[in-house]
């Protein structure tokens, strides 16, 4: 009552009028890397850093140290990390098979390697696992997500982290054929960061082949997030729209098309994709993901 003395009771419609504005949100701006293989390079600003594995060449604890001491320092409110094929020592069975072949002269700890990620208060380290990220900092979006991330890719050669897929000859696949992994990609996902790009999607190898996965191509298609984040194939970054044909009862898994953004080139360091009606290309409620 007391902060209400020397004032002047005003009429309801009147103090309704003067209500302060809604504040006004922004849009969060997600940056993306992967396969940084040792390099710490300058990143631009944003809220969400999002690396999608191959952070060293071969997961040592000193080069994963240094990536780590990286992304500790990079100014973003959520950092979100996978592990990716070259980050041997993060997959503990693999390395107990064959890290001599790797480090004969000097075995790592794979537990110490994991921990650097694990015990880091700015990281969110997902090895085939969700997490809820909220935004929280006054000055930033304070949007809220759901994110799955997995360092998983098909077996090519001997690498960690890695499974078996049908050979790309077999063109005719049924369910039982596909491995059962991506399976585990919640429906609520609003983001899922993969090391492997899902097939025909950011994967065309140097040889012109497509390198990437069915079966997380049609876990995409069931779950549908907003955005896809992958890595692996060097060759294949930048980013496209696919949109999913959901009225076809008949036939699982198409897609009603793909619009892709244009490289920078050889000589670009960022590829810079707006989401929002600004730019073009505003994110509907049609089923549609990103694939970056």
């Amino acid at each position: 009552m007391d902060s209400l003395a020397g004032t002047e009771a005003q009429p309801r419609s009147t103090r309704c009028r003067h209500r302060a504005p809604p504040t006004r949100t922004r849009r969060t701006r997600f940056v993306c890397v992967s396969d940084t293989h040792n390099t710490t390079v300058k990143l631009p600003k944003g809220d969400v850093l999002i690396h999608a594995g191959d952070l060293t060449n071969q997961g040592s604890f000193s080069e994963l140290s240094r990536a780590v001491a990286w992304l500790e320092k990079a100014p973003f409110e959520a950092k979100i990390v996978v592990a990716g094929n070259h980050d041997l020592t993060l997959d503990a069975p693999f390395y107990a098979l064959h890290g001599p072949h790797f480090h004969n002269q000097a075995p790592q700890s794979p537990s110490d390697c994991l921990a650097l990620l694990t015990s880091s208060t700015s990281i969110t380290y997902l090895n085939h696992a969700s997490a809820r990220i909220t935004l929280t900092s006054p000055s930033g979006p304070r949007t809220s997500f759901s994110v799955f991330g997995s360092p998983y890719s098909p077996r090519n050669g001997l690498w960690a982290f890695s499974y078996d897929t049908p050979p790309q000859s077999q063109t005719t696949l049924t369910p039982a054929d596909l491995p059962a992994l991506w399976d585990d990609i919640p429906l609520d996902a609003d983001v899922v960061v993969t090391h492997t790009p899902p097939r025909t999607h950011r994967d065309e190898s140097r040889l012109r082949r497509a390198t990437g996965c069915e079966a997380l191509r049609r876990a995409l298609w069931r779950v549908r997030p907003r955005l896809a984040v992958c890595g692996h194939v060097h060759e294949a970054r930048g980013a496209e729209r696919v949109t999913w044909d959901l009225g076809c009862a008949n036939t699982a898994f198409k897609e009603d098309g793909v619009a892709g953004w244009e490289d920078p080139g050889v000589g670009g360091k960022q590829s810079l994709v707006d989401l929002t009606a600004r730019g073009g290309r505003a994110l509907e409620n049609d089923g549609s993901v990103t694939v970056v």
